[in-house]
């Protein structure tokens, strides 16, 4: 029987659009109907030849920002799909397709599509079916794709890539702003009783137990829960996360301007200001929230913002741009809540 074979080979290298900061995945990727969308890492394809059967589908080698694949037509009929080691570092993925017997002196035409170019979802949809899922956002692939369809009409208004990332970032905390403020009234409770907190350690730092059953009874005279201002903030999680993968994967942040100095907004800051701005508002941040009790957590509260933060320095800027504007309007946020309810604006490092 006849076959036609597809086939795209590349070399197992990242993309240069990455940093050992944050990750993109690279490499083959299969779909159809029953699987659905598949991706393989190289360092799993072996020398012995992956067969995977099927009656449908389509497949593509996925980068950061690019993609390319063979959609077969038409989409439904026997195929097998193939993965394999060609030599070290080089890899292969294709797709062999039964085509007709003919006859002496017939003739036919296959017509397959090779798309080869930007993860824009607007023009892969439609080419096949889930081929919008290289552009692929993960677990959180729910919720980022609403998230980059709001982002989409924000900037068919403003026309700035920039100012759309700050407006959608202003959007969704003003939505999330009735749970934000039920954690940040939480933690300015906990921050009014920190010096009888700390008065309680003080007295009972021999006797550990006799310390957490004071404690325990102030928090329940007060009605204070200690993790009251947690869950409010992990119910947002996701939807931040999400964010944070639209702007990592969309390819119509690749050269835009925002102002100024930032003419690329998927490349980072070349003076590193936006980075050093967010560093200094997330030690803000800290200086804002209640210090613990435990001198090693109070201190901890210090450490990880700085450490976090030297990541974000070889972050692309668009990324940088939304954590920075999430940053201050969290921090105003919780300055009025603070105001508010007469609890001392600062903290002290300990």
């Amino acid at each position: 029987t006849p076959q036609l074979y597809l086939q795209l080979v590349r070399d197992g290298n990242d993309p240069s659009t990455g940093t050992h900061f944050y990750h993109t995945f690279t490499g083959p990727a299969i779909y159809d109907s029953k699987d659905k969308f598949q991706k393989f890492e190289f360092k799993d394809i072996g020398d012995q030849t992956k067969i995977i059967k099927s009656d449908d589908g389509w497949l593509a080698m996925v980068q950061h920002y690019f993609v390319s694949a063979w959609l077969p037509h038409p989409d439904k009929g026997p195929r097998e799909f193939y993965l394999r080691k060609l030599e070290p570092n080089l890899y292969a993925t294709g797709v062999m397709l039964p085509l007709p017997t003919l006859a002496p002196g017939a003739r036919t035409v296959q017509t397959d599509t090779l798309y080869v170019g930007p993860e824009i979802e607007s023009q892969l949809q439609g080419l096949a079916p889930g081929f919008e899922l290289v552009k692929d956002y993960g677990w959180v692939t729910i919720i980022a794709k609403p998230l980059f369809w709001v982002l989409e009409q924000i900037h068919a208004v403003l026309r700035n890539w920039g100012w759309s990332i700050i407006a959608l970032t202003v959007l969704l905390k003003l939505l999330f702003f009735p749970l934000t403020a039920a954690s940040y009234r939480s933690m300015a409770r906990m921050k009014a009783v920190a010096p009888r907190l700390n008065a309680l350690r003080e007295r009972h730092k021999n006797d550990q137990a006799a310390m957490n059953a004071a404690m325990v009874e102030m928090y329940r005279k007060e009605k204070i829960n200690p993790l009251g201002g947690c869950l409010p903030i992990v119910i947002q999680i996701p939807v931040f996360i999400a964010l944070y993968w639209v702007l990592l994967s969309s390819v119509e942040l690749r050269g835009a301007p925002w102002l100024g100095w930032i003419h690329d907004l998927s490349a980072k800051d070349p003076y590193y200001i936006l980075p050093a701005i967010m560093t200094a508002t997330s030690f803000l941040q800290v200086k804002l929230n209640p210090t613990p009790p435990d001198p090693m957590q109070a201190r901890l509260m210090w450490i990880m913002p700085a450490a976090f933060s030297v990541m974000f320095f070889f972050f692309p800027a668009g990324l940088v741009l939304y954590w920075l504007t999430n940053n201050l309007i969290s921090i105003a946020q919780q300055w009025f809540i603070n105001k508010k309810m007469g609890v001392p604006e600062f903290s002290d490092p300990k």
